[in-house]
């Protein structure tokens, strides 16, 4: 194989497909990229058998030419070398060539190295083919599924079903869910496709896929039994379902409340930030206490002391009431929603609450209080 390439898009190509390389790897093979030249263009591929991403280059887009001088082919090479060498060489173009099957050399017209070099055979054969149920979003939808539900899935591996998002779809709706069992994002979207299916995607990679979007105007996506396909403009990326039932969450926002407040979204995060300060031994709890005279937001230590603010703008409804939370989830909460004002509904002190837009209803966030006595 042989090919000179426009480096910048080469890069590009790269550092897409190196996405999915893992920095330690149980397979020494997957450590490299795999670079595939065809009558149609070049393909890269990386995978850590969890996800597997591949995006191509074509010879010409539209007038410009991007490779020349080529000769069909592929090969494995070390993922982090390539792509280091790449981004550090200056010139517009560079070439690899690769000799034996066991020696690939790079080269633009100040520099050349040559690497070591594994056979394609090695790789392992990964299913990059659409099957199953297939959707089509677009980008803002997918952006906004992800970025408002992904951050309350779970990190821990202790229960791997908590770390998906669970992607369910019926009667023109796409929900998606999150929760870490101590709080929980919801958000529908609207799909024109009749179909109906459910399936658990890693939070982690909806949040890689959509990172990838940039560019791109739609995604399609097709769910099988146990992959994940997303094509977006030249790249196909495929993550493995997780196994298992997701929690049944259908209970867990309330059906009515008893006390409601209504604040300014960057009053409240502010007054929130600023009194978490003092709350080094809470582990980021701070009280929200509510009544007719007021609302403060209030934070306390036995090592450094105590903070109240007092909020300018609110409407509460109620009785008096105190709640205590974890401030950072209450403050993801808030990012998520991306409004001007944010609504509160409290069943009581220890019931979970809900954080909402209340001008958009395809969007609730769950938290659930923190016991402080």
């Amino acid at each position: 194989m042989k090919f000179t390439i426009n480096r910048e898009e080469f890069l590009k190509g790269l550092n897409i497909a190196s996405r999915a390389v893992a920095n330690k790897v149980a397979v020494a093979v997957l450590a490299n990229l795999k670079i595939e030249l065809d009558e149609r263009g070049l393909f890269i591929t990386g995978s850590n058998f969890d996800l597997t991403i591949k995006t191509f280059i074509p010879y010409k887009v539209e007038s410009k030419e991007i490779i020349r001088n080529y000769k069909e082919g592929s090969t494995l090479i070390n993922c982090r070398i390539i792509t280091e060498i790449t981004r550090k060489m200056e010139g517009e173009e560079l070439t690899l060539d690769v000799i034996d099957s066991t020696i690939a050399v790079i080269s633009d017209n100040h520099f050349e190295s040559r690497l070591n070099c594994v056979r394609p055979e090695e790789y392992p054969d990964i299913d990059l083919e659409p099957t199953g149920t297939e959707i089509k979003l677009s980008r803002d939808n997918f952006g906004k599924l992800v970025n408002q539900t992904a951050f309350a899935a779970s990190i821990k591996e202790q229960r791997p079903i908590l770390t998906a998002m669970n992607i369910e779809a019926e009667n023109g709706n796409l929900v998606a869910i999150t929760t870490d069992s101590a709080r929980m994002a919801r958000k529908t979207v609207r799909i024109s496709e009749d179909v109906k299916f459910v399936a658990n995607v890693p939070a982690k990679m909806m949040v890689e896929v959509d990172r990838l979007l940039d560019g791109a105007s739609s995604i399609s996506v097709a769910f099988s039994d146990k992959k994940a396909l997303f094509t977006l403009g030249q790249t196909v990326i495929a993550t493995r379902l997780v196994a298992g039932d997701y929690p049944n969450t259908k209970n867990i926002i309330p059906r009515s409340c008893n006390y409601s407040l209504e604040v300014n979204a960057s009053e409240l995060a502010k007054a929130i930030d600023r009194t978490t300060v003092l709350s080094i031994d809470r582990e980021n709890v701070v009280d929200l206490s509510m009544s007719e005279f007021g609302v403060e937001i209030s934070a306390k230590s036995s090592q450094v002391g105590s903070a109240v603010e007092k909020l300018e703008t609110y409407k509460f409804e109620g009785q008096n009431l105190k709640i205590s939370f974890n401030s950072e989830f209450v403050l993801s909460a808030i990012r998520a929603l991306a409004c001007e004002d944010v609504t509160f509904e409290f069943v009581g002190e220890m019931k979970p609450f809900v954080v909402r837009n209340a001008s958009d209803d395809s969007v609730i966030q769950i938290v659930t209080p923190v016991r402080t006595y």
